[in-house]
């Protein structure tokens, strides 16, 4: 690299130059061989950002193998980060608590009472209010489910409301 470069990379010119000849196949480059879960596209602009910041390093014949190879390294990256985030996500947490003897007695009689009083609804009742407590369904997709019409549903988790809450004087 002793001798001047006729064509720099740094110049804005030949910058622009490259990105409009390499920079759609080097995303269809990522997005093939790594899909669109890791963002092939903030991965080509990454490489091009380490590209205008080596400008001075790099010679124009160069500068295709360096994105490529610039855009791989940053997408291998990304996939051994997402395999430590995943493995951090499957780690049970420690069994001990900060809660008292006394508060966790009272939470397992609590979710004792709980059962009792949901395995005391009648089975209607106990399926619509599931269904929307648990599941986050709502009314209308309810009835769909169970074709019935809505009022049958509000009617069921109302009833199941009124019943957990004789059974279980804490609600």
């Amino acid at each position: 690299m002793g001798k001047q470069l006729h064509e720099n990379i740094c110049e804005e010119r030949m910058f622009s130059s490259i990105f409009n000849k390499h920079s759609k196949n080097l995303y269809n480059f990522l997005y093939y061989k790594f899909g669109d879960l890791l963002n092939p596209k903030d991965k080509v602009q990454e490489a091009f950002v380490k590209l205008w910041q080596n400008c001075a390093k790099i010679s124009p014949d160069k500068a295709k193998s360096f994105l490529f190879t610039t855009a791989n390294n940053l997408m291998l990256n990304e996939v051994a980060h997402q395999k430590v985030v995943l493995k951090h996500q499957q780690t049970k947490p420690k069994m001990h608590t900060n809660e008292s003897p006394e508060f966790l007695m009272q939470e397992s009689e609590y979710h004792d009472k709980l059962q009792k009083a949901l395995a005391n609804l009648t089975e209607a009742q106990r399926v619509a209010f599931m269904m929307n407590r648990i599941e986050g369904k709502r009314f209308k997709e309810i009835a769909e489910i169970l074709d019935i019409s809505t009022k049958a549903v509000e009617k069921r988790i109302y009833g199941a409301l009124e019943k957990l809450r004789k059974d279980i004087k804490e609600l």
